[in-house]
């Protein structure tokens, strides 16, 4: 089988994948109109990021199997048409699971304890101690939306910090397991403490995270999103920041990013973005809660071996 790379990914990915028998061939270049030229040529592509996969683009590639994405999410391809084209999606959310889980706890926790603000004080020249009191994540109710790979991981994490309960809601049912409890929306909103996001991008979870959302909470809580920008509401996140309700908030990703990892444009920021970059109550980071060292690595060794598993004849 003859396989297109289009992003570049740890060499490793190449190298399982010639071993096994594969013919690999790299065009980090060419525009999308161009790949569509001589997609027909291949039988799998494996992508990151860098363009959508669409129907016209699926209608060129007449001869593909398969589509492998190097990370988790699949809002990039069209899935539906590409399935109905008998065309196999594979991704590896198992890949990053491990860094996304490790980055949500560790926004949290630099949150609770005001650690970039007392960095950016202390270099500046202050020793502000009472301005930088902090809070205990121990004896906090957490509640997770979305108890896949990532929402698990996280959910493990915490398990030695002594927090009251950790709860989850799901769309799907049976996923209880000892590190936290499957209850409905309500009651997380009902109990929660720390809100963490961990659902994909879907009609389903699409602006979630908007004014009505925030105000059925009981309580004022910390919201941490490592999920996908579109996924919260910037407008009504800003408002709860001001009022109180929301009391700091932990993003990895942004609703004005131009779709998911790609870059925001810095030249016309609407001014709900222009609240979070200044606001010292909010911590934000480029999209990177599955980008370790570690995680690049184990990313292209489980795409790798999905292929291998699935198509070596």
């Amino acid at each position: 089988m003859k396989i297109l790379h289009i992003d570049s990914n740890h060499p490793i990915l190449l190298e399982m994948l010639e071993k096994a028998g594969f013919t690999n061939e790299s065009d980090f270049l060419s525009s999308k109109e161009e790949i569509e030229q001589k997609i027909e040529n291949y039988d799998g592509i494996v992508i990151r990021s860098r363009f959508k996969i669409d129907k016209q683009f699926l209608d060129k590639a007449s001869n593909l199997k398969f589509i492998a994405r190097v990370g988790a999410g699949l809002e990039s391809i069209d899935c539906d048409y590409a399935e109905n084209k008998n065309i196999t999606l594979i991704s590896a959310p198992e890949g990053n699971r491990n860094a996304v889980g490790e980055q949500a706890l560790g926004m949290l926790l630099s949150l609770f304890n005001k650690l970039n603000q007392a960095d950016k004080s202390v270099k500046s020249g202050h020793w502000e101690r009472e301005k930088h009191r902090g809070y205990e994540l121990e004896g906090k109710t957490v509640g997770i939306i979305g108890y896949g790979n990532m929402g698990k991981s996280f959910a493990k994490k915490l398990k030695g910090f002594d927090v009251n309960e950790v709860l989850f809601y799901d769309i799907e049912n049976g996923l209880e397991d000892e590190n936290a409890r499957q209850v409905s929306l309500e009651e997380i909103q009902e109990k929660a403490d720390v809100l963490s996001l961990h659902i994909p991008w879907t009609p389903l979870t699409d602006k979630m995270v908007n004014q009505k959302f925030i105000q059925r909470f009981h309580k004022p809580f910390w919201l941490i999103n490592t999920s996908r920008g579109k996924n919260v509401v910037t407008k009504d996140l800003v408002e709860a920041l001001k009022s109180g309700k929301i009391l700091g908030c932990g993003l990895d990703v942004l609703e004005y990013e131009k779709s998911s990892f790609e870059k925001i444009d810095l030249e016309s920021i609407p001014e709900d973005l222009k609240y979070l970059f200044e606001a010292e109550n909010v911590l934000l980071t480029p999209h990177i809660g599955g980008w370790s060292f570690e995680s690049h690595l184990k990313l292209a060794k489980v795409i790798a071996e999905k292929i291998i598993f699935d198509f070596k004849k």
